[in-house]
């Protein structure tokens, strides 16, 4: 092998290993829009986990923390790239009319019903149908979110449940505010309300309220992350919404999902689920 042919040789290997150490080229499009439901920002999941991803990747993630519902509409009208939310019938619409696409599987937690821990409609140790009829017999104050989320559209499906019209009741009240401000408003006028318990583990020092209904198996709360359709909406950002979605079922992020809250509040806030068959979720935590 002659002198040229070892010199360029020789260039092509450091070239090789100098490029196997650079920083991965910076995304084309960094800006990232996640629509989101209150529960995740309001628990302080995604302070935690977001600047996690902007570190690995380079994007710069622009969150709007709304009800699932308004999340789902934002989808809709390609104001978003990526999904994060809790409203499983209207997530499968999403996905069926093809606004989104590739809906995974993320992590759950529940819904607790809290109130004055006196518990003046006498509800615990009680259904959540017989929960909601003794507060609507006792006439005792209960605030609902009124916001089309995730957690309205359980509420709605409860009284449903219990045979009960609240609205237009005097007990009944429609915030139209997110997760904390509605457990906020709740304790200020003790009165009840449905939470998940992420959210109310968040906030419950600064609350006064009690959790008094929980563990009921329809009250599972499961969490998925959904990408707008770029073949729908060619102005999503549709390599980022990837890797943002890819980056919540990771394994690492999995883990750190796990742990999340034990350490302030002494439980996990959410339970990871990624790769879990939907039917398997009862048999889980």
């Amino acid at each position: 092998m002659n002198r040229s042919t070892v010199l360029r040789w020789g260039l092509v290997l450091a070239a090789t290993l100098a490029s196997a150490f650079l920083p991965a080229a910076p995304p084309a499009e960094k800006t990232l829009i996640l629509a989101t439901t209150t529960s995740t920002q309001d628990s302080g999941l995604l302070d935690d986990l977001i600047p996690r991803f902007e570190k690995q990747t380079g994007y710069v993630v622009k969150t709007i923390a709304v009800g699932s519902g308004q999340a789902i509409a934002m989808g809709r009208r390609g104001e978003a790239d990526v999904l994060l939310v809790h409203s499983p019938e209207a997530e499968k619409v999403l996905v069926a009319e093809g606004s989104g696409v590739n809906r995974r599987i993320v992590m759950h937690n529940d819904y607790v019903l809290v109130g004055p821990p006196a518990d003046p409609a006498g509800i615990s140790k009680r259904t959540a149908p017989e929960s909601l009829q003794r507060i609507a017999a006792a006439k005792a104050g209960f605030l609902s979110r009124g916001d089309n989320s995730g957690t309205h559209a359980m509420e709605l499906k409860l009284w449903r449940a219990a045979g009960v019209t609240a609205d237009g009741q005097t007990w009944y009240q429609q915030t139209g505010q997110g997760m904390g401000q509605t457990l906020a408003i709740a304790a200020e006028k003790r009165a009840y309300t449905l939470s998940d318990r992420g959210t109310y583990l968040a906030l419950q020092k600064k609350l006064g309220l009690a959790i008094l209904h929980e563990g009921d198996p329809s009250l599972r709360n499961v969490y998925h992350v959904i990408e707008v359709n770029p073949a729908r909406f060619p102005k999503v950002n549709a390599a980022g919404a990837r890797a943002f979605a890819d980056f919540l079922v990771s394994k690492d992020v999995q883990a750190r999902i796990k742990e999340f809250g034990i350490a302030t509040f002494g439980s996990p806030l959410f339970f990871p689920d990624a790769g879990t068959p939907e039917q398997g979720l009862d048999r889980r935590p």
